[in-house]
């Protein structure tokens, strides 16, 4: 009898599980697949691709800032009702995208979607792990983690199916059913959570992170530009960010009501998982970003052949997610997670020497490769994370996890951007970007040392 409830509920936690995933994979995809619709809009509303740009850049910034928010307000408000009324403002917001009649009113509503995406995303983790044994901490993970997976990979055929034979318009409009539906389900199939009493909001430290955050990333995106000045005042304002996020940490670790705790940091299961995992996602979110400048850029080829050779990415990260967890199981958090990084650093490495006359399937299988290192890297992060941190700890947990991703997601792009406009004005481009390759494998050392020194059975209470 209290098997049989056990399975019951456990079903029930799964279908709960999905149901989070499915909102990940919505705002992923919709964060993914704007990239394919700039030229298009550009051409509708009469602006310039720097202007165009935007539409990425402010939605990636407005996210940041708020995510720190969404801890607080899911323990202030329920983590059910502040899901919900995410979801419902990303939809509604991708709807006055798609009938947005000017590109100030358009870059306003992809703020709101990002607001929308900063709560509904570390939301929907918590409500999946807040309360999960830790015996069913991989398990629960692995439901999360697909999303990050397979959006980027579907995101630029979608992408470009919707803008030949429809529009633009249509990239936000695919959210409407997406959003509609899970929000329904969501009515029905997530409990209702007790509020508790929480402290008063810290303004100063939201301040503070939100300034860090936002000069961090607007100074990373102007230092890709290459108008006279831009590098010197993007590297100003990322040095500002560096001062005013020491500031940020002093700050919460001083007063007795942070805005989220950094207690989770004192077990290092969860401390590789910010230190080396920030890491690992500056690599590999640069990563495609990369490869696809070089083959379009070195070897000039089309949009389209370039991204059927960036597809093997994501074809890795998919096609090893079954066996993740066996693999875990097999050879431990400690083996799975220096698999990994190895994999990721040859395979990047390895791109540095691909020239135009390099066989295609090689060229493939480094992308493959370098997809499967990234899956295993992730999930074994994802499963390790909380293992040791208690379920009241867990809010503030995820909090900081979600602002740290979001800062790594946000900056490996524009960084790797940077290193190839500085390379390229003491060497030849192919070079440049051979040793923007080298750069990113590298990146791999520090995780690497990291996980040596941790103990062989790390997190095996999950397993």
């Amino acid at each position: 009898m209290i098997e049989s409830i056990l399975i019951e509920l456990m079903k029930k936690e799964i279908q709960i599980a999905l149901l989070m995933a499915a909102s990940l994979f919505m705002e992923i995809l919709d964060g993914t697949i704007v990239t394919t619709a700039l030229p298009q809009m550009a051409v509708d509303f009469s602006v310039n691709s720097t202007s165009a740009a935007l539409l990425v850049s402010t939605y990636l910034i407005t996210v940041a800032i708020f995510i720190p928010v969404s801890g607080w307000m899911a323990q202030r408000f329920g983590k059910k009702r502040i899901w919900l009324i995410a979801v419902a403002g990303f939809t509604l917001s991708s709807l006055a995208c798609a009938i947005a009649p000017s590109f100030v009113f358009l870059l306003g509503m992809r703020m709101v979607q990002g607001i929308s995406g900063a709560l509904m995303t570390p939301t929907a983790r918590l409500i999946v792990l807040e309360k999960t044994p830790s015996k069913l901490l991989l398990k629960m993970t692995s439901y999360l983690v697909w999303p990050a997976l397979l959006a980027p990979a579907i995101a630029p055929l979608i992408g470009g199916v919707l803008i030949s034979y429809l529009s633009w318009h249509w990239i936000f409009l695919i959210n409407l059913p997406i959003g509609v539906i899970i929000f329904f389900i969501g009515i029905y199939l997530i409990p209702t959570d007790t509020i508790e009493w929480v402290t008063r909001f810290d303004w100063l430290g939201f301040l503070e992170i939100a300034l860090s955050s936002g000069f961090l990333l607007t100074g990373a995106e102007i230092a890709c530009r290459t108008r006279p000045g831009a590098l010197r005042f993007g590297t100003l304002l990322i040095v500002l960010g560096l001062i005013v996020l020491g500031m940020f940490i002093q700050h919460i670790r001083n007063v007795p009501n942070p805005l989220f705790s950094i207690k989770a940091l004192k077990f290092p299961s969860y401390r590789i998982s910010q230190t080396g995992g920030f890491i690992l996602w500056l690599s590999v979110g640069a990563m495609p970003y990369l490869l696809t400048l070089y083959l379009q850029t070195v070897f000039d080829w089309s949009a389209v052949k370039a991204g059927s050779y960036i597809m093997f990415i994501f074809i890795g990260n998919i096609a090893i997610k079954p066996f993740t967890t066996p693999i875990i199981k097999a050879i431990g958090y400690k083996g799975a997670l220096e698999s990994a990084f190895v994999m990721v650093l040859l395979s990047a490495v390895a791109l540095a020497f691909v020239t135009e006359q390099t066989v295609g399937i090689v060229i493939m299988a480094l992308a493959l490769i370098a997809g499967v290192g990234r899956s295993l890297a992730l999930t074994s992060y994802n499963g390790l994370s909380f293992a040791d941190v208690a379920p009241v700890d867990r809010n503030s947990a995820n909090t900081l996890t979600a602002v740290t991703q979001s800062l790594a997601q946000g900056l490996g792009v524009s960084l790797i951007s940077i290193l190839v406009r500085i390379l390229q004005s003491f060497m030849a481009e192919q070079a440049a970007y051979g040793y923007a390759f080298i750069a990113l494998g590298l990146l791999m050392i520090y995780p690497i040392i990291e996980t040596a020194r941790l103990p062989k059975n790390i997190g095996a209470n999950t397993l």
